[in-house]
């Protein structure tokens, strides 16, 4: 049976129980060991939905790309970021829960209906939001969220990995691939990497450790 591709259904039905605005969120950028947290909000004009349009994880590169960019051009977007300073400080759930708040903010239009990915609510959007699991399979909304979000940072990446070479992150967008770990250890931790993420943490040890 092939995947359920998601749909204008839940969209439809806040918008039928009285909602004039309706938006998804999604973020990415939990699990990688470098760089910011990346929010995407996104409030799609019903008679103009990009066709193809699915969660990113289903779809290569270049269709991604090219779904960011019209997007941008036929719906109300806002993206937002929480830092690595951020996540170091407050841990990266709530920090994705902050870059959610800080994406809806940046909309245009405040929205009064939110379907938020996953299965917890951002505290600051608690009263107008509706936890979806699974969600970037499931509405439409958020699978554009999904889309905006992972194009943005993983193009955020590719740029820094110009200043930082050598640990593949124009690749692995600074997630704990082989390669990134081996360079982690072999030419040590930049300002990006997330120091309280345990290969990340573990090596700061060390080196506290032979440099006593």
């Amino acid at each position: 049976m092939p995947p359920r591709k998601p749909d204008f259904r839940l969209e439809r039905n806040a918008l039928e129980r009285g909602a004039f605005f309706v938006c998804g969120v999604d973020e990415v950028g939990r699990g990688p060991l470098a760089g910011p947290v990346v929010a995407a909000a996104v409030r799609l004009d019903p008679s103009d939905i990009p066709p193809g349009l699915d969660d990113s994880k289903r779809l290569g590169p270049d269709r991604r790309a090219r779904l960011a960019a019209r997007l941008h051009d036929c719906a109300d977007v806002a993206l937002a970021e929480a830092s690595v300073a951020e996540i170091d400080r407050m841990n990266i759930l709530q920090a994705a829960m902050l870059a959610m708040e800080r994406a809806v903010a940046g909309l245009k239009r405040p929205p009064d209906h939110i379907l938020v990915d996953g299965n917890r609510l951002p505290e600051g959007l608690r009263e107008r939001a509706q936890a979806v699991v699974r969600g970037d399979a499931r509405a439409l909304s958020i699978a554009a969220a999904s889309v905006v979000a992972k194009v943005w940072r993983d193009r955020l990446m590719v740029d820094l990995a110009q200043h930082y070479p050598g640990y593949g992150w124009e690749r692995n967008a600074g997630y704990p691939t082989r390669e990134h770990l081996q360079a982690l250890r072999d030419l040590g931790i930049t300002p990006h990497h997330r120091r309280s993420f345990r290969p990340v943490h573990n090596i700061l040890y060390q080196e506290k450790i032979t440099t006593r």
